[in-house]
């Protein structure tokens, strides 16, 4: 007819069969609602009462409470919850209560259901008489939704209708937890809604929501496209605790994408408390160590062990709090935290006293130390990986003490001793940590080898109290950035060389046409008032004719060193002085060697304990320094003969050590006392 202006083809989405994909079609049906306008904000008062986690679970809920329509409550379906509905032919329609009710109004069909479920096809076989026409009425054919019975969970499970008094036990639930993804409309809220209509009060004290599992990628699992993960595959692959540590450790608010990729991070910290499970219990059989039988009070171990044990009862403290916040990622990652702590700072900086020979109170404490750390470690993490907790405990506890409880779940979870608590000590500890961690950076940075000695660390930092707290763990610092001495300076400028330069993107906006002028001010600053401005101070300067201040974020500090290696973080500078004389070179020399030695022992598969001889050829100035540290190296590498000269050994090797070439032999001495 010519009518037709244009004609257009859009790509839209098109609904289809989760299961087969097959092409649905729309088709209008009548279905039964319950009216929402009264019940509303009853349930939104019920809801206020509850503990949403995370917090904006509850704005979601009265989200979806404000802006719902009525509540469908039936489906064309054949299984599922029988709607007690009756509707006659004339209009009439009833709910019946219950089946005392039913059974009084039954005219037809109540011997067929008696002793069945309240299920089809049972139930359809009872008929009641309309009370307002006198005519038999069926039930209707819908099933109830099956959020319906969800939502009286609290109620049907409990014998709610028959024994009252057993349902008050049990009523409210503490704890429910589902994937919020749509169960703010779902079973959330059934079940607030049952119950504001038959208590008026929450169901449930806490919900914690989470969000979805997605491929690694961020994309929904689904077995068509490939990408799904089976239970069986990722338990086999991957393990069932490394698997619980993914969940346990995720934002519950965030979606978590499980892969094995994400996999491999977790073993890797699963690793590091493994290795540190092994280091003690490797050194406690040699020495036959007997936690039931060593005592030393806490309070006189060293400093390291007291640190420890401060981080291990605030530890627990951290723990209990936020699992009684349902805060499990808490814990996860307070613990992640505490095993790097343990093993890269505690068991490094104590190796030696479990290495000495001497079985003296020192070394018993570093044992009871760590001994009563993996323990304790064990009982924290029952809860979140019970095989791998329960596999240390067996080995740590039971096989010590046959009278300790019979496993790890057996045992009280444990309760922290807030007097070992030291928060000053645990401050002094992070600054002492933060310096070395500085001090690696710097070394990194001119190529030299921790295993280098250096004369001097040089800490600069204008706070009297961070340079006490330095200086109470100023021995541990020298040990583990390896230099002779610490000193420290107030004024950054004695360490660097400070210039200052315009930062415009500020000047530009807070002083107009004035910043150019400012601009060639901050140029011409002094190297005082360049070093106030680098600890936060303002500066007054005169600009055409007017005082002005210039503020340290106008200002953008450039620091270049003076024959020195710095790294900066905050306020805190540390620099080294890395001029090599012949001694600092020859103990070089000498840890190099050792390094070389112990991974020859290695490689060799010597015990831990077995001494040996060692036999090498090189130059004369590597010659010079092994010979000037021969005792200590046969100390460190349980050495009985050390000679220069040619065997083949248990192993040989050819190598360099700092750039000098060597021939090595290790040869183990069989049996020796």
């Amino acid at each position: 007819k010519g009518i037709l202006y244009k004609r257009e083809e859009y790509l839209h989405r098109y609904p289809v069969c989760w299961r087969c994909e097959s092409e649905l079609v729309f088709r209008l049906v009548d279905e039964w609602f319950i009216s929402m306008d009264e019940l509303r904000y009853r349930i939104m008062d019920v809801a206020r009462k509850v503990n949403w986690i995370p917090e904006f679970g509850l704005d979601r809920e009265l989200d979806w409470l404000r802006n719902m329509h009525d509540w469908c409550i039936s489906k064309k379906r054949y299984w599922g919850l029988a709607l007690p509905i009756y509707e006659c032919n004339c209009g009439h329609f009833e709910v019946i209560g219950g089946e005392m009710e039913l059974e009084e109004r039954a005219i037809e069909g109540w011997k067929s259901f008696e002793g069945h479920s309240p299920h089809r096809p049972w139930i359809d076989a009872v008929k009641i008489k309309c009370p307002e026409c006198g005519s038999k009425v069926s039930r209707i054919p819908d099933v109830g939704n099956p959020w319906l019975d969800a939502g009286i969970v609290p109620y049907s499970t409990l014998d709610y209708r028959h024994n009252r008094s057993y349902w008050k036990e049990w009523f409210p639930a503490e704890f429910i937890t589902e994937c919020f993804h749509q169960q703010f409309r779902n079973w959330f809220y059934s079940l607030l809604a049952m119950s504001t209509v038959l208590e008026g009060r929450e169901p449930f004290q806490t919900v914690l929501g989470h969000a979805r599992v997605l491929d690694e990628n961020g994309e929904e699992m689904h077995k068509s496209r490939g990408n799904a993960i089976w239970f069986d595959e990722a338990a086999e692959r991957m393990g069932v605790e490394v698997m619980r540590w993914m969940f346990a450790r995720q934002n519950p608010a965030v979606n978590l994408n499980f892969g094995y990729g994400a996999a491999e991070e977790v073993k890797r910290n699963f690793l590091t408390l493994w290795n540190s499970y092994s280091f003690f219990v490797t050194y406690a059989n040699l020495d036959r160590f007997d936690p039931t039988k060593e005592q030393v009070d806490p309070r006189d171990r060293s400093l390291l062990d007291r640190w420890l044990l401060a981080r291990l009862n605030l530890l627990i403290q951290t723990a209990r709090t936020q699992m009684d916040r349902y805060n499990v990622a808490g814990v996860v990652r307070a613990v992640d935290d505490f095993i790097e702590g343990l093993s890269n700072w505690y068991i490094r900086r104590s190796r030696r006293r479990f290495w000495k020979s001497e079985n003296d109170r020192d070394k018993a404490a570093a044992y009871l130390t760590l001994y009563e750390t993996l323990v304790s470690l064990c009982k924290i993490l029952a809860p979140i990986l019970p095989f791998l907790a329960e596999e240390l405990y067996q080995n740590l506890v039971r096989t010590q003490d046959p009278l300790a409880p019979e496993s790890l779940h057996l045992c009280d979870y444990p309760v922290p001793d807030t007097d070992m608590i030291d928060p000053g000590l645990l401050e002094d500890m992070e600054w002492a940590i933060k310096v070395v961690n500085l001090a690696r950076s710097a070394r990194n940075k001119a190529g030299v080898k921790i295993r280098q000695p250096l004369s001097q660390l040089i800490i600069a930092v204008d706070d009297q109290k961070v340079i006490s707290a330095i200086g109470r763990t100023e021995f541990l610092i020298k040990e583990e950035v390896n230099v002779k001495g610490i000193s420290f300076v107030t004024d950054l400028s004695q360490i660097l060389t400070l210039n200052a330069r315009p930062n415009f993107k500020v000047l530009g906006p807070r002083l107009g046409k004035l910043a150019g002028k400012v601009a060639e001010k901050i140029k011409g600053l002094g190297s005082e008032e360049i070093a106030l401005i680098s600890k936060g101070s303002a500066v007054e300067v005169e600009v055409a004719g007017k005082s002005l201040r210039i503020e340290p974020e106008d200002v953008e500090i450039v620091a270049s060193e003076k024959d020195l290696v710095s790294e900066s973080e905050d306020h805190l500078t540390v620099a080294l002085d890395t001029t090599l004389t012949e001694a600092l070179l020859d103990e070089g020399f000498a840890r190099e060697f050792i390094h070389k030695i112990q991974n020859m022992r290695k490689a060799a598969g010597f015990a831990i304990a077995d001494r040996i001889n060692i036999y090498y050829q090189t130059t004369d100035r590597l010659r010079k320094a092994v010979e000037v540290f021969e005792d200590h190296i046969k100390a460190e590498t349980l050495c009985i003969g050390f000679m220069e000269g040619d065997k083949r050994g248990d192993l040989r090797e050819s190598c360099r050590i700092n750039g000098e070439p060597a021939e090595i032999a290790v040869e183990r001495i069989p049996d020796h006392g």
